[in-house]
């Protein structure tokens, strides 16, 4: 359904990323910007940006390790470790966003994990964006400060998580309740990486059904 394609950063670098194209709407579509999970760019990642075509979304997973995959948890930890976190949000993921731009159309950016600590910094530091959505991610306040989050924002969360524990969701809470733009945090009896289906050990299929439904209202509220 989708291909590989390259763009251009704000540096002047190339960069490239998935493309998954839906079945109507053609380059005139809005724009999703998908960001991975710690393991990379994997098939589990192209399969969320091929969901979010067929529901109508020009969705772009920008492959933010260069080709790389991990083969388990030590070698996604020590490659997530690695990337320059800053660099990826305004270069790599602002690239995934001008390009989809470029037609005129609205964008958002969604992640998973490693990608919804990411999107939160993105939503913070982006121009391009008109809307983020988070899963299971939160940065370190210096990377990004929610209080300043600039664009509507809605994050999925899971109380049985031991990285975004329950109580740094109520602290992100805090802090966008401090901003001026719309926000909505919804919490799930689940594990972290609930909405992976390649991990039958946390994945929850309602809370995963539940949580896309939810995106893609959110989606067509704010960017069509």
């Amino acid at each position: 359904m989708g291909e590989m394609i390259q763009f251009k950063r704000p540096d002047g670098k190339m960069s490239s990323g998935y493309l998954a194209r839906p079945a109507t709407g053609g380059d005139t579509a809005p724009g999703l910007v998908v960001i991975q999970e710690w393991w990379g760019l994997n098939d589990q990642m192209k399969k969320v940006a091929d969901r979010y075509a067929a529901q109508g979304y020009r969705s772009l997973v920008p492959d933010l390790y260069r080709g790389k995959l991990a083969k388990d948890a030590d070698e996604a930890g020590q490659m997530m470790n690695a990337l320059n976190f800053g660099d990826a949000a305004t270069q790599d993921i602002r690239a995934a966003a001008l390009w989809l731009r470029a037609s005129g159309a609205k964008v958002a950016v969604v992640g998973y994990c490693m990608g919804g600590a990411l999107t939160l910094i993105a939503s913070v530091k982006v121009p391009e964006l008109d809307a983020g959505v988070c899963f299971y991610g939160i940065p370190p306040k210096q990377a990004a400060d929610p209080a300043q989050m600039r664009v509507p924002f809605q994050g999925h969360f899971a109380n049985k998580d031991t990285w975004c524990t329950p109580a740094a969701v109520s602290g992100l809470e805090a802090d966008l309740k401090k901003t001026k733009v719309k926000w909505e945090i919804y919490r799930y009896d689940a594990d972290h990486a609930f909405v992976n289906e390649t991990r039958p050990d946390v994945y929850n299929a309602a809370a995963a059904k539940q949580s896309f439904e939810r995106s893609l209202t959110f989606l067509k509220a704010h960017v069509g």
